[in-house]
């Protein structure tokens, strides 16, 4: 892996504080190398997507999640699943990041997404709907290794609450290794 500075924007796709997907993103931030610079996008504020508001100018909330992917090296997305699908609240900021078109922040930024739920599903579907919508933007999404947690509740220590299974730990380690080296291919690229 590289020694060199990264810098990460994470994105969770739960606004709620203790969300699973915000302990998993916890593991792995806890598991990132040193050299990582990790920055969380805050997605509460960003206003539902509406041209009307778009032709004023963006919204402060907008612009900074916005230059928060400019800004990176590489976004991670650790999204919940609701319904079979992606949560509204990350759906919308992808909106927002996805204007204007010709120039957006999302063109050729590489991303990986992973997930937690209960359920036996691991979020695959809402992935793939995040997949689907990054693809419509150009966006570099890494295709695997891939991280589906289901029955995330049996694998966080009961007396802290944090993900604590042992080979769900250590397939983060390797996903966020794979990441690293997603992210420096187009580094590489862009110089």
């Amino acid at each position: 892996m590289s020694e060199n500075k990264l810098t990460i924007t994470a994105i969770c796709g739960s606004l709620r504080e203790g969300s699973f997907n915000r302990r998993v993103l916890k593991a792995m931030e806890e598991l990132a190398p040193t050299y990582w610079e990790i920055h969380h996008a805050d997605l509460s504020m960003i206003p539902l997507f509406n041209s009307d508001i778009e032709s004023q100018g963006d919204p402060q909330p907008v612009a900074e999640f916005k230059e928060s992917i400019r800004q990176a090296d590489g976004v991670l997305i650790v999204t919940p699943e609701y319904n079979m699908g992606i949560p509204g609240v990350l759906k919308n900021a992808l909106d927002w990041a996805s204007r204007p078109g010709k120039s957006s922040v999302l063109i050729e930024k590489p991303f990986a997404i992973a997930g937690a739920t209960p359920g036996g599903g691991g979020t695959a579907q809402s992935q793939a709907q995040v997949r689907q919508t990054l693809l419509a933007m150009n966006a570099y999404t890494m295709p695997g290794p891939k991280i589906l947690i289901g029955s995330v509740h049996d694998k966080l220590n009961e007396t802290t609450g944090e993900l604590d299974d042992e080979s769900t730990l250590r397939h983060l380690e390797r996903f966020l290794t794979a990441f690293e080296e997603w992210i420096l291919v187009f580094k590489q690229t862009q110089k």
